[in-house]
């Protein structure tokens, strides 16, 4: 055993291996320019895991994403986020800080979006609250397709997207996220807001 592993632990991309291997997904080598990634299938939709950096002058701050592509079948969006230091900045640019009936759950989280009923009707079911409680940190929203990948996706497309500030190393919190990731999106379609099928096939 390396000194550098016996202090810091499994480096990420034996984490995300393990992580790989334990849900059927795959994974992805990176090269000099790119990271790992890590790819899961959830019916017609594609999830992926990986990192990326950001430079702030003399500093560099590297973010875990999730990121899945969908087609939006109705323009809903939303964003939920823990509440904390930062939760009143959202209300003063006018977002509005939307209740969906479950005490504790509003208590506990920001939750945005455009459209109060269908926010209601996503966050209803018991299991994406709790894969939402169990992530310490959270930032979960839907974005237009930013043809990530060099992936040019139809204009109805967007993505749902989840960041945060740091590497993601532990296996059962990476496998929460997947399957919270899963879970909305067959609740999205529940709801009328997505369709189940490819997202790189345009509708008709």
């Amino acid at each position: 055993m390396s000194i550098l592993r016996e202090w810091f632990g499994p480096s990420k991309d034996e984490i995300w291996q393990q992580l790989a291997a334990e849900i059927s997904a795959d994974y992805v080598e990176g090269g000099f320019w790119k990271g790992s990634k890590v790819e899961a299938s959830v019916h017609e939709w594609t999830i992926t895991l990986d990192t990326y950096t950001v430079s702030t002058g003399k500093t560099h701050i590297t973010y875990t994403r999730i990121r899945a592509p969908y087609i939006n079948k109705d323009a809903f969006r939303f964003r939920i986020y823990r509440k904390g230091v930062f939760s009143g900045l959202g209300k003063m640019l006018g977002m509005q800080d939307v209740e969906i009936g479950f005490p504790e759950f509003d208590d506990t989280f920001i939750i945005q979006g455009n459209n109060e009923e269908k926010l209601r009707l996503l966050f209803q079911p018991l299991e994406i609250q709790q894969l939402i409680d169990a992530q310490p940190d959270i930032n979960l929203e839907v974005k237009d397709d930013d043809g990530w990948l060099s992936t040019q996706f139809p204009e109805e497309v967007d993505q749902l997207v989840f960041n945060v500030v740091g590497v993601i190393k532990d296996v059962e919190r990476l496998k929460w996220l997947y399957e919270l990731f899963a879970e909305l999106l067959q609740q999205l379609c529940r709801i009328g807001s997505a369709y189940e099928r490819d997202p790189n096939v345009a509708l008709k």
